[in-house]
């Protein structure tokens, strides 16, 4: 008991000096609209990428934990610039339960594409620190990656970063950046939406923990 009460207070101490006001989260993915509704109101573009979508979700129109993994495995596997050992599917399973904005296990249209959509952002930044041309962002590069990213980081929250998600060298490779960045951004955005006063602080009863750490 004495260990654990160290350890989360370890980790509080570590988030505590942090400032969530620099802290620049992506802006929430859109609420589902009627799929008739959705389509009448479409721009070319967005036809264009429901059109990949009805390809890739199959009959369901919506995007499991396995269809994501399949889904980003294959597109990775083309890009030789980015060194991944390929995504988990715990990694998707995290990644879809953090968008799920419907709690329905999946990711429907306007969530799948909203991850997409980061997910190309994150791959921009996560290439343009890569300086060495290694495929991997190494510890010296991983600050301005995440700064840029909207997410400047202190140095005791990015050691913890760095023994989670870096391999043996301090070095991150894409599926694993990108499952940070998606955690990072979404815990941070469900924060600022609970800090109703935005003063940086927010109180949680014991059941919304869990339900705010447990699914996702």
């Amino acid at each position: 008991m004495f260990l654990a009460k160290s350890l989360i207070g370890g980790i509080l101490n570590v988030v505590s000096n942090i400032d969530p006001s620099q802290f620049m989260p992506s802006d929430p993915p859109p609420p589902r609209r009627p799929l008739n509704f959705a389509e009448a109101h479409e721009t070319e573009e967005e036809k264009q990428f429901r059109n990949v979508f009805k390809q890739l979700a199959g009959d369901d129109m919506e995007v499991s934990p396995n269809e994501l993994m399949n889904i980003l495995n294959r597109v990775v596997s083309r890009n030789s610039a980015l060194k991944t050992d390929g995504f988990s599917i715990e990694c998707c399973r995290s990644m879809v339960a953090v968008m799920d904005s419907d709690s329905t296990g999946k990711l429907g249209f306007h969530e799948f594409k909203y991850l997409w959509n980061n997910i190309k952002k994150w791959q921009s930044i996560y290439l343009s620190h890569d300086t060495d041309r290694s495929g991997t962002i190494c510890s010296r590069e991983l600050p301005n990656a995440f700064k840029e990213a909207g997410f400047p980081l202190n140095d005791q929250l990015f050691k913890l970063i760095i023994r989670r998600y870096c391999d043996q060298n301090g070095d991150m490779d894409f599926d694993n950046f990108i499952g940070c960045v998606v955690r990072l951004d979404a815990m941070c955005r469900a924060f600022k939406t609970l800090d109703k006063d935005n003063n940086g602080t927010i109180n949680l009863d014991i059941k919304e923990w869990l339900q705010l750490t447990m699914y996702s």
